[in-house]
Order: C-alpha cells, then sequence, then structure tokens
C-alpha cells in the first residue's frame, strides 16, 4: 500500500515538474518571440495558449483578459500570469512571468551597460531613438483613443485629464485624476445595462486572494511610511517602482509619465538616458514594465536592476492572485464597469500628456525632426512594420540628421 502510494506521489510530482517545464518553456519562446506591445502580446497568447495548447477555452480567455485589462499594471504579463496559474499552479504563474520577461530584462541591462560606456550626450542614435518613442506613443494614443474614447462624454474625461496632468505634475496628481475619472463614469453611465459574461473556473481560494490583496495595499501605504523614516536608497528605489506599478492603468505605455517623474527629478536617471532606453525598450520583445530594469540598471547595477524589476512587476501578481477569486462577481457589476468606463478615458488623456511631455518637447527641436517622427509613424501605422524594425530605422535615421 505504501508502495503504490509513494508511486502516485512520484508521479504526481512528475506530473507537476512537467507542467512546469512546459510552461517554461512555451513562455520563454514568447518572450523571445512577442514584439509590438500589449495588444500584440494577447494575439501572440491566444495563439499559442489557446489555439494550439488548449490551455484554456475562448471564453476563459476572454474573461481572464477582461479581469487584467481591468486591473492596474502590465495587462499582458498579468494574462501570462493568469495562464501559468490555472494550467501549474502559483508556481506556474511564477515561471509564465520569468519565461516571458527574463528576454527582455537581460537585453535592456546590457543596452543600459552598453550607454554607460559611451558618452551619449551627442550621439545622432540615440536622438533618433527618442523620435522613435515619438512615433510609438502616438500610434498607442491613436489606438487607445478609438477604443476607450469613442464618445463626447469619454473624450471630455480625456481632455480634461491631459489639461491637469500637464499644469499639476505632483506624484499623486494622476491618483487623484484616475480616482474622479472612475467617480465620473460612475455617475455617467450609471444606467447602462451590465453585460453579463459566464463565470470562469478559479483554482485559488478567497482566502490566499485576500492576503494578496492585503499585502498589496499594505505595501502601498507602508513603503513611502518607511521611506520618509529613513530613506536606505534600496527601500527608495522599491517604493519607486513598487508605487510605478501599482498605480497604471491601461498598459505598460502610460507607465512613462509616472516613471519619468520617480527617477529623474531624484537624478537617478538623466532625462536623455530615460527617453533613450524608452525608445530602445521599443526594439526587444516582451513587456513594456522591463524598461525598469533599464532604468535599476542605469541607477544601480545589476542590484539596480533587480529591485526595479521586482518592484514594478510585484504589484501584478498581488493583483491577479488577489482578485482572481472575486472576478466573477465584480465584472457583472454596473457600478464597476461604469467607473472603469471613465478610468479608461483618463488614461487616454494622462498618456496624450506624457506624448507632448516630456516626449514631443525633448525629441522635436527642428523640422527635420518632425519629418522623420511622421515617416516612422507611417511605416508603424500604414506600411505595418514590426516595433523592432521602426526602432532600427529611427536609429539610422537619428545619425543622418546628425551628419
Amino acid at each position: 500500500m505504501q508502495t503504490d502510494q509513494q508511486e502516485a506521489q512520484k508521479d504526481t510530482q512528475k506530473g507537476r515538474l512537467g507542467a512546469l517545464l512546459e510552461v517554461l518553456t512555451v513562455s520563454a519562446k514568447l518572450g523571445f518571440t512577442s514584439f509590438g506591445g500589449p495588444v500584440a502580446h494577447l494575439g501572440y497568447f491566444h495563439n499559442e495558449y489557446i489555439r494550439r495548447r488548449k490551455w484554456l477555452d475562448e471564453r476563459s480567455y476572454a474573461d481572464l483578459v477582461a479581469l487584467c485589462q481591468f486591473l492596474p499594471g502590465p495587462a499582458s504579463s498579468q494574462v501570462g500570469i493568469g495562464i501559468g496559474v490555472v494550467r501549474a499552479g502559483l508556481l506556474g504563474g511564477l515561471v509564465a512571468w520569468l519565461g516571458f520577461t527574463l528576454p527582455s530584462v537581460i537585453a535592456l541591462v546590457a543596452f543600459a551597460f552598453l550607454l554607460q560606456g559611451f558618452d551619449i550626450g551627442s550621439a545622432g542614435w540615440i536622438h533618433g531613438l527618442k523620435i522613435v518613442a515619438v512615433a510609438i506613443v502616438a500610434h498607442a494614443i491613436l489606438g487607445m483613443g478609438q477604443k476607450l474614447t469613442p464618445d463626447r462624454n469619454r473624450v471630455t474625461i480625456a481632455v480634461i485629464g491631459a489639461a491637469i496632468t500637464l499644469s499639476w505634475q505632483t506624484a499623486f496628481s494622476q491618483v487623484l485624476i484616475i480616482v474622479a475619472a472612475g467617480a465620473a463614469g460612475l455617475w455617467l453611465y450609471r444606467k447602462k445595462a451590465a453585460e453579463q459574461t459566464p463565470d470562469l473556473q478559479i483554482p485559488i481560494s478567497r482566502t490566499l486572494g485576500v492576503v494578496c490583496l492585503v499585502l498589496f495595499f499594505a505595501l502601498l501605504a507602508g513603503l513611502p511610511l518607511l521611506r520618509g523614516a529613513g530613506d536606505t536608497g534600496w527601500l527608495a528605489m522599491f517604493d519607486s517602482f513598487y508605487r510605478s506599478g501599482s498605480l497604471v492603468f491601461g498598459g505598460g505605455h502610460v507607465v512613462l509619465p509616472l516613471l519619468e517623474r520617480e527617477v529623474v527629478p531624484p537624478g537617478w536617471v538623466s532625462q536623455q538616458d530615460f527617453l533613450a532606453g524608452y525608445g530602445a525598450t521599443q526594439a526587444v520583445p516582451g513587456p513594456l514594465f522591463t524598461f525598469a530594469a533599464y532604468l535599476g540598471t542605469m541607477a544601480g547595477g545589476i542590484i539596480g536592476a533587480v529591485v526595479a524589476t521586482f518592484g514594478i512587476f510585484l504589484p501584478a501578481f498581488l493583483l491577479v492572485i488577489g482578485a482572481l477569486p472575486f472576478w466573477n462577481g465584480l465584472r457583472n457589476n454596473p457600478k464597476i464597469q461604469g467607473a472603469l468606463v471613465g478610468i479608461n478615458a483618463a488614461v487616454v488623456g494622462i498618456l496624450l500628456a506624457a506624448w507632448y511631455d516630456p516626449l514631443w518637447t525633448t525629441a522635436i527641436l527642428k523640422p527635420m525632426d518632425f519629418a522623420l517622427a511622421v515617416i516612422l509613424f507611417v511605416m508603424l501605422v500604414f506600411w505595418k512594420l514590426p516595433p523592432w524594425v521602426v526602432v532600427v530605422a529611427g536609429a539610422a535615421g537619428g545619425m543622418l540628421l546628425a551628419l
């Protein structure tokens, strides 16, 4: 009897290990090949996880995507974490994130060390990367605006959000804008009927969910207090990146203004290094939040890269694990859906403000800069070239403009 039980345990362990290795292998493949930003990533996930491997059915995948778009943080990374959890438990979520994230982290850390070894102040290709960022964020605003601000009310929320962001640049302004936009959406769309969707089967207990949510809010509130009591350097960096990862609605591009205000004013990273790294991030596959690895490296070497990367992605884990057990009830609530409509509109406005300052004001300095930005935008939007091709073209164009 004991032998049979031991054999069964070994088979179970082998099955779990096999599932973890499978998740790691598939997610690493996606990490090396998923160019194009969060929307493209969701397409890659659907093809690999749903069509080819059938780890989730179509409805469950759509529900998981809806949850991750509702939560703050990197939506595509959160979807990958969720699929890993469903497939292989909590460790499955971790290895799914590692496989998808590590390739771009390694590439951006290497790029940061490369920049530190050169005087990049007058490098034409660096200026070209800044112009690339202008084109790519303009493309993101266009796509998000069409989807998230299709009517007069939402356009108004977006414009007001952009105006306030540009005129009141503090650490808390964007949080207050998001809260106010959620209240506006709740009021304006209070009579809109909720869209009913089927329940999603989640293998996570509500107790674990509560623990993760409590930890998420405890860190969000407690880290600034600890930082104020005694700024130890690494704690300050972890707090800045954790807060940035906690307060971003709308995907990777929207983290730009939050990170810029966390790392540039304290002098951790210069603005030209910040924009150069943001441009380079477009050339690598994987989530845009790995921009934090570059910033951490510029500010504190390898340890800085680890602290920044862990800090910015930890909220994604805590929120996904915390929210999954409760999502079936929340997503059918009309009040939650109305608030989300307003928040998404405000996100477009915040991104529009970031596109102007710091991107436009530091990259478009003369008519030929604008001409190159238009060319890159056309390549991205109308020629539909891969982002890495646009990045290479922008760096080459910057070198030509320098001549």
